[in-house]
């Protein structure tokens, strides 16, 4: 039976345990550019024992960023910093991964510390948001531009480039974002997709250019690459994307060759009813899996070894998703290890942390 420090191979990697450092936006960036902040914000949690990090949303366009702060790999400039912490982390015997992400309607942001309102576009800061409708997310934003033809276009080849940055950058995982109310995310819901062209209307046609993009993503990223999406598996409203939804795209995904469906939810309607508890979302990386066939990770108030490695061996995921828990302690897994009794391996530099008895 798995647990939570069985290795688990995908393709060309082997993850030496089953906790991932989920993507966290950090607005930490000038320009799309990481900096010494990202290095020690991932680092850290490299050396806390983790098997796979995953950069925050990095933005595949400057106007696909959620806010002017975010993470970019949208020029080939930003490669040189990347590498730098894809080599740390590499040196730590953990594995580094991005999500490759665009914002759609949701572009355009103040830092959230600042009150994350969106900053208009002929404002300082601000530029015109596009998305699969000219609906806004919130009443009172300015309404996002319909995505043309060569607007659609422009977003596959912005993946793609993207894509090959992160090869150069040397991740070993790219994560396609089509969660939390995001552009990939407005395409799936009908509540955000209101075309009537071949990416609108039926299921067919809404999950159209998420297969597309990931389609061109291929055409450069390593067939021996992992390749994971995130989607959200519930809009939490009626009339939104559902949970079987999420079944039905997993089991086109997996024949595509998507290798892992990281399963959150909600993101995409405002004030939309979440039943938040422990471990809320586990119950839609167990249905995806159990139902698809293919391998999924778990998301969302999992704060315990307990808990976590539970998830593991009920078979309900076969990787956990960690955000606040590795924010509030890097060191994690390695206490996680020592709780559930497996062998802690320290870095050597810290061995004098070791645990003892008595």
């Amino acid at each position: 039976m798995a647990h939570l420090f069985s290795p688990l191979k995908i393709k060309n990697i082997e993850l030496k345990n089953r906790i991932v450092v989920s993507p966290m936006c950090e607005y930490s960036s000038e320009d799309g550019f990481a900096n010494d902040w990202h290095l020690v914000h991932l680092g850290s949690k490299a050396v806390g024992g983790a098997a796979l990090l995953i950069t925050e949303a990095a933005a595949v366009s400057a106007e696909g960023r959620i806010t002017f702060a975010d993470l970019g790999i949208y020029k080939d400039e930003h490669i040189t910093k990347l590498r730098q912490i894809t080599d740390f982390i590499h040196a730590q015997g953990a594995i580094a991964g991005t999500q490759l992400a665009h914002a759609g309607r949701k572009a355009s942001h103040d830092k959230p510390w600042n009150g994350g309102k969106q900053i208009p576009s002929d404002q300082p800061n601000g530029w015109k948001a596009f998305a699969p409708s000219p609906v806004p997310f919130k009443d009172d934003e300015e309404a996002p531009l319909e995505l043309d033809k060569a607007g659609l276009e422009k977003v596959k080849a912005d993946f793609k480039a993207a894509a090959g940055r992160a090869i150069a950058a040397g991740f070993k995982v790219i994560e396609l974002h089509g969660a939390h109310g995001y552009l990939l995310h407005q395409f799936l819901s009908p509540i955000s997709n209101k075309r009537t062209d071949e990416y609108g209307g039926p299921f067919e046609n809404r999950i159209r250019l998420l297969l597309e993009v990931i389609a061109a993503v291929q055409e450069v990223w390593p067939a021996e690459n992992p390749l994971f999406v995130r989607i959200s598996a519930t809009d939490w409203t009626e009339g939104g994307w559902t949970a079987d939804d999420s079944v039905a795209l997993a089991k086109i995904l997996k024949d595509t060759g998507v290798d892992l469906i990281d399963c959150s939810t909600g993101g995409n309607v405002v004030n939309a009813k979440i039943p938040l508890k422990p471990g809320y979302q586990v119950e839609f990386a167990a249905k995806v899996k159990k139902e698809s066939g293919i391998l999924t990770g778990a998301v969302g108030l999992i704060t315990t070894s307990s808990q976590a490695t539970e998830i593991i061996q009920e078979g309900e995921a076969d990787l956990i998703f960690l955000a606040r828990e590795m924010l509030r302690d890097p060191h994690f897994p390695l206490r996680a290890a020592h709780e559930l009794g497996h062998e802690v391996k320290w870095p050597v530099q810290y061995e004098r942390a070791k645990w003892h008895n008595g």
